[in-house]
C-alpha cells in the first residue's frame, strides 16, 4: 500500500440505499361465493384462503361465479388496482372466516362480490336490518386496525334504488363508499377498482368507471343528492354516490357522480379518508426509527421535528397539501430561557415518562366539485 499524506479528517463514502415506507393505496380485497362447475380444476380456490388475483381468465377459471366476475371488474379499470385478493366463502352467508382471512391482507379497499344494500325483515319476523354481507363489511372497515392496515370498503345499492334512507345505523360510516346504479353488473367492484387506480389525494368526482348504467332522472338525482341552488356553496349530498353519463363529456362513458363517504357529516369525501390514512402511515413508518433513540432533550425534538417534516415537506411541494405546522409544546418549554415551576415539571414529567406529545397541523386543499359562473352581457 502506497504511504499515504497526512490528512486531518477522513470521511470514507459509502452507499447506503434508503428506500422510505410507502403504503400501496391500490390493493383490493374482494369476499364472495364461487361456484364450481362440473368439472372442476384441480387448482380450484378452496374456501377462505387468499388469493392474489393479476388475471381476469384465471380469475373466471379458479373462481367461478359471482366472486371470479367482481375480480375480473375490478381487474378492468383503467386505471387500476395494483393488487386484487379473492376470498371464496365456504357459505354464502358465512363472513365472519372471509373477513378474519382479509384482515390478514395488505389490502387498503374491500369488497363484497355481487351484494346490493337492502333492508329487509330477516325470516320469521323481526326488526329490519341491512343486507347481512354489507353490515360486516362496514363493520370490518370501521374497526380500530393495526398500524398501516386502515381501509375502506365499497358497497352498491340495488339496482335502479335511490333512496339513500338505506344507509343507516352502522353503516353511516366515513370508510364506507356507497353507490347508486342502473347496472346488472358489479359496480361495487368496478368502482373498488376506479378508486384503487387513483392515488388517494385525487378526487373520485367524474372518475371514469368500467360498467354500463342507464341513468338516473333529475327526481332521482335530487333524492339521492338533495337539491342544490343556483348559486349554492357546495355539493349538497347525503353520504350516496351515483353513477352518471355527463353530455359535457365528449363520447359515452359513465363516471362517478360525486366522491362522498357514507357520513355526509363526517369527512365528507372519500379522498380525505384515505389521505389522513396515508400521511398518518407515512409518519409512523418514519418515526419507528426514532423511538428508543431520540432524547427529550432540545437536539433531539428538533430531530424529531425534522423526521416529520421530511414526510410532509415532499407533500407539500407536490401540492398534496397546502401547508403543515408541527408544534412540540416541550421543545418550546426546553427553548425558554426562565421556565416556570410548573414548566419545570412538565418538562421533568415529560423525561421521566419517556413520552413526548406532537401536533401536527395540515391544510389539506380538496379539488373543485362546483364552479359558479357569473356570465354578464352588456
Amino acid at each position: 500500500m502506497p504511504d499515504s499524506p497526512v490528512r486531518y479528517v477522513r470521511v470514507k463514502t459509502e452507499g447506503v440505499p434508503f428506500a422510505p415506507a410507502v403504503r400501496a393505496y391500490g390493493n383490493i380485497a374482494v369476499i364472495g361465493v364461487a361456484t364450481p362447475p362440473t368439472n372442476p380444476p384441480a387448482d380450484f380456490l378452496p374456501p377462505n384462503t387468499p388469493y392474489l388475483f393479476t388475471d381476469v381468465n384465471e380469475a373466471r377459471r379458479i373462481a367461478a361465479g359471482p366472486l371470479g366476475d367482481a375480480i375480473a371488474t375490478a381487474l378492468v379499470q383503467e386505471p387500476g388496482p395494483s393488487e386484487v385478493w379473492g376470498v371464496r366463502l365456504a357459505q354464502s352467508n358465512a363472513h365472519d372466516d372471509a373477513f378474519t382471512k382479509v384482515g390478514t391482507l395488505n389490502v387498503q379497499i374491500v369488497v363484497v362480490a355481487d351484494t346490493e344494500l337492502t333492508l329487509s325483515a330477516p325470516p320469521g319476523g323481526g326488526p329490519v336490518a341491512p343486507t347481512p354481507g354489507i353490515a360486516k363489511l362496514a363493520e370490518h372497515v370501521a374497526a380500530p386496525a393495526a398500524d398501516g392496515m386502515e381501509r375502506i370498503g365499497v358497497a352498491m345499492l340495488a339496482k335502479g334504488a335511490a333512496d339513500p334512507a338505506v344507509v343507516t345505523g352502522n353503516l353511516v360510516t366515513e370508510r364506507m363508499v356507497y353507490v347508486a346504479h342502473k347496472s346488472d353488473e358489479d359496480v361495487a367492484a368496478a368502482v373498488a377498482g376506479t378508486i384503487a387506480g387513483h392515488e388517494p389525494h385525487v378526487s373520485l368526482l367524474l372518475k371514469r368507471v368500467k360498467v354500463r348504467s342507464d341513468a338516473f332522472s333529475a327526481a332521482d338525482l335530487v333524492k339521492l343528492n338533495d337539491s342544490e341552488g343556483p348559486n349554492s356553496a357546495g355539493p349538497a349530498g347525503k353520504g350516496v354516490n351515483w353513477l352518471v353519463d355527463p353530455p359535457l363529456i365528449p363520447g359515452a362513458g359513465v363516471y362517478l357522480g360525486e366522491g362522498y363517504t357514507g357520513n355526509p357529516r363526517g369527512k365528507k369525501y372519500i379522498d380525505i379518508v384515505r389521505t389522513v390514512d396515508d400521511i398518518t402511515f407515512r409518519l409512523k413508518a418514519r418515526l419507528i426509527g426514532t423511538i428508543g433513540n431520540l432524547r427529550i432533550s432540545r437536539s433531539g425534538l428538533r430531530g424529531l421535528v425534522a423526521e416529520m417534516e421530511t414526510v410532509l415537506e415532499p407533500l407539500r411541494r407536490s401540492e398534496v397539501i397546502e401547508a403543515y405546522e408541527i408544534v412540540v409544546p416541550i421543545l418550546s418549554l426546553l427553548d425558554k430561557p426562565q421556565r416556570t415551576p410548573v414548566e419545570d415539571a412538565l418538562v421533568q414529567a415529560a423525561q421521566t415518562d419517556r413520552a413526548a406529545e406532537a401536533m401536527v397541523r395540515v391544510d389539506y386543499a380538496g379539488a373543485i366539485h362546483r364552479i359558479n359562473i357569473t356570465l354578464k352581457f352588456d
